[in-house]
């Protein structure tokens, strides 16, 4: 069993070591967020992760309890949560998905709630969620949980998690469909962005599903969803799209 504390720490000093004092400024700026920040970029913050579990031989149990550990402030200042801490949290979670299943949607749910920006939720969403959500039918009753949350992050989650299977012309467009046709006339931007996210990528391979999505319901998009959505598709089904609005 591994020591997820110990290398929650290992990985802590090694993402400290990497800070900026000026880029964490920034960051916490464009972000607005409340948490504090080392200055660390993600790809560097990726690889400390990859470094750091390569070898360790992590097994289910040690990787929710490393998750855990980073997602947690740290035990020396500053004694808030850091974002480069959850960020590594939300790496390690899904460097090591092949471990993980729809018994751990409590842990990604509670992080999700938690988490209150793009950049934490996004990751969870379309990189774990999205291909656990393949191949453990679990989820299903989740996300159609998820779609009629409370919380929007939740909402956009259900969403997103169907973006990289729509993406590479897999998925499953009906549920993803139900689930943005009763969110399409949300108020929140982030739901208006990830219908049209979702849309857009669908898109690249399989513009005919979208424009036949989007043309009875162009008069109810906003134009956040449409101008993402019709990004692919030809200048005759866009031009059909928008002049439908």
């Amino acid at each position: 069993m591994t020591d997820a504390n110990a290398l929650a720490e290992a990985i802590d000093r090694e993402l400290r070591s990497r800070g900026s004092a000026e880029r964490a400024v920034r960051e916490r700026a464009y972000l607005r967020s409340e948490l504090d920040h080392y200055g660390v970029s993600v790809p560097e913050t990726r690889a400390v992760v990859r470094t750091a579990i390569r070898g360790a031989d992590l097994d289910h149990d040690d990787v929710s309890a490393l998750a855990e550990a980073l997602w947690a402030a740290p035990s020396r200042p500053p004694v808030r949560p850091v974002h480069e801490r959850r960020t590594a949290a939300t790496m390690v979670l899904i460097q090591s998905a092949d471990h993980l299943g729809a018994g751990d949607a409590g842990l990604i749910e509670r992080l999700l709630r938690e988490a209150r920006t793009w950049a934490l939720v996004d990751p969870l969403a379309v990189d774990l969620v999205g291909p656990l959500s393949e191949r453990d039918n679990g989820f299903d009753r989740i996300l159609e949980r998820w779609a009629d949350d409370d919380d929007f992050w939740i909402r956009r989650s259900a969403l997103l998690a169907h973006l990289v299977p729509l993406r590479q012309g897999r998925g499953d467009f009906e549920r993803f469909g139900r689930f943005a046709d009763a969110m399409l006339e949300d108020r929140e931007f982030f739901i208006r962005k990830a219908i049209g996210w979702v849309l857009r990528d669908t898109g690249r391979r399989r513009p005919d599903i979208v424009c036949d999505w989007l043309l009875p319901r162009a008069q109810r998009a906003s134009g956040v969803t449409l101008r993402e959505a019709v990004k692919h598709l030809s200048s005759a089904q866009r031009e059909a799209v928008l002049a439908a609005r």
